[in-house]
């Protein structure tokens, strides 16, 4: 699996039921939400502006796309909610290995970027590395409808988990 069949097999609605192990707080989280991924053509805005942030060429960027959720916590009593634009960048020396522009991180809310790879398996593995903390997540089908995420946010030195979490997602049919 490449970039532009991950990004194509992800589009669509998607429920998503993650629990989040606070290990900073000795909480645990239930997370459920839905989550909505839609492809976006190169040429807009979004993506252009996004790649000369980072001094990109947008020619280079395959495949971006929107991602956008709304949930419900049982730590929080308001709806978890956001959206960010995510585009990547494909590295021309290493098959299946690149970079993820993102307007809005995972670990925190700025701008970030991200080096990815896809797995012989197919798992899509990305690591960002944030001002005050580090992420990691993977992502991986278990069929065409169903698809798991691990995420580890990490401190800033890469060396202690301070958050770990499970994700899984699954394919909400247009009829829903």
């Amino acid at each position: 699996m490449d970039i532009t069949a991950f990004v194509a097999n992800s589009v669509g609605r998607w429920r998503s039921q993650r629990s989040a192990h606070h290990l900073a707080f000795g909480h645990f989280e239930a997370i459920q939400s839905e989550i909505e991924i839609v492809a976006l053509a190169p040429e807009d805005p979004a993506v252009i502006g996004l790649c000369q942030q980072y001094a990109i060429d947008p020619a280079l960027a395959v495949s971006p796309f929107r991602m956008s959720w709304q949930g419900q916590s049982d730590w929080d009593e308001n709806e978890v909610q956001g959206s960010c634009v995510l585009v990547p960048i494909p590295d021309p020396t290493q098959t299946n290995h690149g970079k993820l522009l993102r307007d809005q991180g995972y670990a925190e809310a700025i701008a970030a970027i991200g080096e990815y790879y896809l797995s012989e398996d197919g798992t899509f593995v990305l690591t960002t590395a944030y001002d005050r903390a580090a992420a990691e997540e993977k992502i991986w089908f278990v069929n065409p409808n169903v698809r798991c995420r691990v995420s580890l946010i990490k401190t800033s030195a890469g060396t202690g988990v301070v958050t770990a979490s499970f994700s899984s997602e699954i394919r909400q049919s247009s009829s829903t």
